[in-house]
């Protein structure tokens, strides 16, 4: 008998957490579309992680937590053990937008190679204070193509939906921009790519790449130069340089 796959699988990957991952996995088990399997991937937390995730055991999926090599490491993992026909990540601390997020990309988009959104931003304080697009210079695109990505990620990881055919695992080399390099990948393999036109996550401020910032341009570069050539990616972060000097990381 052939076991029908799960339409999504949503995977969190978490290390001491305790603080940010309830409303996380809320934001999950909440969604109006139910044909979803959710992972959670712990890194052998040393907090009370583990014991907010197993408040909610019966409505996960599966909990794998041992010892880890870092994030892209254990989305590794999650990649591996994840049975749907697309793929989510959605970490600690990060949100679904609302309790009808899945339920309405699905009901609009049907067998696109990847689906992308909007991604709203919340303070530490968990308030939303506005959209991606309004808060910094990444807008995202009406049509999402490759060559975007040389004006920063204008689509945030957790409001990029993949089928999980295309997805390979996320390279070690690079410690906090690995899933720039994996969503490039993903758009070399992708036939249709699909705007749902609505936000998909929401975002939770202070993540890696707010606190490793320097670090994160350095292997963005170095992956931009794979993917696209070394003058056209030197022109654009000069670009870039000049636009985050002026508005910061995020607009006031």
């Amino acid at each position: 008998m052939t076991i029908k796959k799960p339409l999504i699988s949503i995977i969190t990957v978490v290390y001491n957490g305790e603080h940010v991952i309830e409303p996380t996995i809320l934001s999950v088990i909440n969604q109006s579309l139910k044909d979803f399997e959710y992972l959670i991937i712990d890194g052998d937390s040393t907090d009370n992680t583990l014991a907010k995730v197993n408040t909610y055991k019966n409505q996960i999926t599966a909990i794998y937590s041992e010892k880890d090599k870092g994030v892209y490491d254990a989305m590794n993992k999650g990649l591996r053990l994840a049975k749907g026909e697309y793929i989510l990540f959605l970490n600690a601390g990060d949100e679904l937008a609302t309790p009808t997020t899945l339920e309405a990309i699905f009901n609009a988009n049907s067998n696109s190679d990847l689906l992308y959104g909007e991604t709203l931003i919340m303070s530490p304080d968990k308030q939303v204070i506005g959209s991606r697009t309004e808060l910094t210079s990444r807008k995202l695109p009406k049509q999402l193509k490759k060559e975007d990505f040389l004006n920063g990620q204008v689509v945030s990881h957790q409001s990029f939906i993949p089928k999980i055919e295309l997805c390979k695992p996320y390279n070690l080399h690079y410690k906090c921009s690995s899933d720039i390099n994996w969503m490039l990948e993903i758009m070399n393999r992708s036939e249709t790519i699909t705007n749902v036109n609505l936000p998909i996550s929401k975002y939770l401020q202070g993540g890696i790449s707010d606190v490793q910032l320097a670090t994160c341009w350095k292997e963005r570069f170095y992956i931009l130069k794979k993917h696209f050539g070394l003058s056209i990616v030197l022109w654009q972060h000069l670009k870039f340089a000049i636009r985050f000097l002026k508005i910061g990381a995020y607009k006031s």
